[in-house]
């Protein structure tokens, strides 16, 4: 409710600067747009939209029909160059360009990623534009919209035919496309007509993956997650524990501490697998696929584009990483991290600040069995730590030695 709240704050701001413009916004909400709007707000996707320059018109029917609180998680307006800076992180060669509508769009779906209630599909949508205003402009009116969801992104653009129509008028065309985009990122299961002038043309272009796998390998999306059964997802929240490896095979031990781990922490346990390696190239598409192949019909596997634990923490927040002694060793070692322990010491603040912690496999080797009690730790931060008791888990097989040996996996 506090997100619906914010957004219904930050709407009534916006459509109040469009007032000062001479928009007229009341009879804009004519059967057409209504019935569009609760088409959108009865399908189950969630969005963040953001807009600016034009769009308001957009916010008004969202937030004017029932049931808003389906479809809406959350509405920015970065006016200024500063908060579009503060939205994607950069600031872009343009404002008002195809690849600033895009770079909004894919910081709105990575927040309605963060802000979403349970597994419901989400997606960013944005829109940038330069039109008619209370002074004349020596350029273009024209507006760039962009959706990103998990399967792909989506624009469209266009430029004014200039004096044809009022701020209004503008304003208009541009909202429609954002209820454009909102539809197509769901399916396309309705049609929002736009009334264009003969010598405008709305350029559309798609990039779509065949599936979250394609989309986690072109960095669309951050996690791909390909269940027991193949069906798969992007982005999902992830609960339990997390046991990621090479898999370069796939092998007993890994399951039957993936298997422990599940009875330690009472929860579910996924492994995970990350395409990007910090000394090596990263994996090939079909690479990847074929190490995916080997967890059909037994647990959940995690795809991911990030090798360090401090990142995976980011986009796996809340996840206990089931690890073996040799891993932890390296997690506390100021080697990996430019030899500064200051850096160090923040990468585990963050890693505990986003809910996850570490369980800590035992590893055989000349010298005995090695623990996390053998681990130097940081003080502060023991308690991320836990062992995985000898009695529940040993195992001396691993996936270099059996490559080494030839061997299949067991």
């Amino acid at each position: 409710m506090g997100h619906l709240l914010q957004s219904i704050w930050r709407a009534i701001i916006l459509v109040a600067e469009a007032s000062l413009y001479g928009a007229n916004l009341t009879h804009i909400m004519n059967d057409e747009i209504r019935a569009i709007v609760q088409k959108i707000h009865d399908d189950p996707a969630q969005a963040v939209i953001a807009v600016a320059g034009a769009g308001t018109q957009a916010i008004a029917w969202l937030l004017g029909v029932a049931g808003a609180s389906r479809t809406v998680l959350e509405i920015t307006v970065p006016y200024s160059s500063s908060a579009f800076v503060d939205l994607v992180g950069h600031e872009p060669d343009q404002f008002v360009s195809l690849d600033a509508a895009k770079d909004m769009a894919r910081a709105a779906y990575k927040r309605a990623v963060h802000l979403r209630e349970g597994n419901m599909p989400v997606v960013g949508v944005a829109c940038t534009a330069t039109i008619a205003t209370d002074r004349p402009k020596r350029g273009d009116h024209r507006c760039h919209v962009a959706s990103w969801g998990a399967d792909g992104v989506r624009t469209y653009s266009l430029t004014f035919n200039k004096g044809l129509r009022d701020r209004d008028g503008e304003d208009e065309i541009a909202s429609r496309l954002v209820l454009r985009s909102l539809v197509d990122a769901a399916g396309g299961y309705v049609e929002v007509p736009v009334a264009l002038d003969d010598a405008e043309r709305i350029e559309a272009v798609h990039t779509l993956y065949q599936d979250p796998v394609a989309a986690l390998m072109a960095g669309h999306v951050d996690v791909a997650t390909v269940y027991p059964d193949g069906a798969m997802s992007a982005d999902a929240p992830t609960q339990g524990g997390v046991l990621p490896g090479s898999f370069n095979p796939l092998h007993q031990g890994h399951e039957d501490l993936a298997d422990a781990a599940s009875d330690i922490l009472k929860a579910r346990v996924s492994f995970e697998l990350s395409v990007a390696n910090v000394d090596k190239p990263p994996l090939a598409e079909d690479e990847v696929r074929a190490r995916v192949a080997q967890f059909k019909g037994k647990r959940a596997i995690i795809l991911t584009g990030v090798p360090v634990f401090y990142k995976k923490a980011r986009i796996l927040p809340g996840s206990t990483f089931v690890i073996g002694w040799d891993t932890a060793v390296r997690i506390v070692d100021p080697r990996y991290y430019g030899g500064q322990k200051s850096k160090l010491l923040l990468a585990l603040e963050e890693m505990r600040s986003l809910g996850c912690s570490f369980l800590v496999a035992g590893r055989a080797d000349a010298k005995g069995f090695h623990t996390v009690a053998e681990v130097d730790v940081p003080a502060d931060f023991g308690k991320m730590f836990r062992q995985v008791p000898e009695s529940a888990f040993r195992s001396d097989i691993s996936s270099t030695g059996l490559r080494l040996a030839g061997k299949p996996p067991e």
